[in-house]
């Protein structure tokens, strides 16, 4: 007899969110499913012509694995956060605006020599693969994606940064022509995140350009996204145009608008409540189960060693 013994991250595969719903999170609470399939919209927004799409898919990692399904393409699609086109989640049927080629990422900062390089030059010199990853949503929502990206550390190692260099800080595009919600003037503008070396350098951090076997749909963070897992998801900033490599801390997105709600960190922790509401339990979307939340979103395996030491800091929020 045969025993197996699943890593805690791993989640069982009649769990995953189907992929309808993690596309549009109202029609997907209120009226399900099939709202979303009577909806006659369409799922995507990716360019008529990726100069990309022809690598795809890539090579699945198996060391990646879920106990959970994954959830369906086309509810992830419609059942988007990305405020530069809108505060709900239909941001499938307005992200047409976004122009995903030429697309540069500006390289800078605390590293040997700044530099840009276009998407299309760096998907040359990187090694892609596809992941299965949990995703955990701030709003106590969750869903699994089958994302197609490379280990950020790869990135890291291009750029050669300094010694001095104590956290990496991600911008998203400034264009409120392309992002019609960049007019909202009361956001801080452009969207900011930052990892740690550490949390940069870590195995499980990675950048995303495709997902579900193709280039990222616009609607996801095309043509290139974070996604470190064990994090709340507002910290996988999308649509990345700027690394820079700094010594101190950078000030995000949220913790600018709302410092007593959002710090830096933002790692998963059932035990620790958001200010407004609960972290201990999550909705896996399209499932209709509320299922218990876990530490570090399951992978405290491979990250918790990051915060020995940091008991006093806010490292949840």
């Amino acid at each position: 007899m045969h025993y197996f013994r699943h890593k805690g991250w791993e989640i069982a595969e009649r769990e995953a969110t189907p992929e309808a719903l993690f596309l549009n999170r109202r029609a997907l609470l209120g009226a399900g499913a099939g709202a979303i399939a009577a909806s006659g919209l369409p799922a995507f927004a990716a360019e008529d012509s990726d100069p990309s799409a022809s690598i795809y898919p890539a090579r699945r990692n198996e060391s990646f694995k879920l106990d959970r399904d994954i959830t369906p393409e086309k509810l992830n699609a419609q059942y988007n956060n990305f405020y530069e086109f809108g505060m709900d989640k239909r941001i499938f049927t307005r992200v047409d605006t976004l122009k995903t080629r030429p697309w540069e990422i500006a390289i800078d900062g605390l590293i040997e020599k700044p530099f840009k390089i276009a998407i299309d030059d760096l998907l040359k010199k990187v090694q892609l693969e596809e992941r299965l990853y949990r995703h955990r949503c701030v709003e106590a929502w969750s869903m699994t994606v089958p994302w197609t990206g490379f280990p950020l550390k790869q990135l890291v190692d291009l750029a050669k940064p300094t010694s001095g260099a104590k956290y990496v800080r991600f911008e998203t595009f400034l264009d409120p022509k392309m992002g019609p919600g960049q007019k909202q003037s009361w956001y801080p503008w452009p969207y900011v995140e930052g990892l740690s070396m550490a949390e940069a350098t870590n195995d499980l951090t990675l950048m995303v350009t495709g997902a579900y076997g193709k280039p990222l749909a616009k609607q996801f963070g095309a043509p290139i996204r974070l996604h470190a897992p064990w994090k709340y998801g507002f910290k996988s900033v999308k649509s990345i145009t700027r690394m820079s490599f700094v010594a101190e801390q950078p000030k995000n997105f949220w913790q600018s608008l709302q410092s007593s709600e959002y710090g830096f960190w933002a790692n998963v922790n059932p035990e620790v409540a958001h200010p407004r509401w609960s972290q201990a339990t999550e909705e896996v979307l399209g499932t209709g189960n509320r299922i218990p939340s876990t530490l570090f979103n399951g992978y405290g395996e491979q990250v918790a060693h990051l915060y020995k030491g940091m008991e006093s800091e806010k490292i949840w929020f």
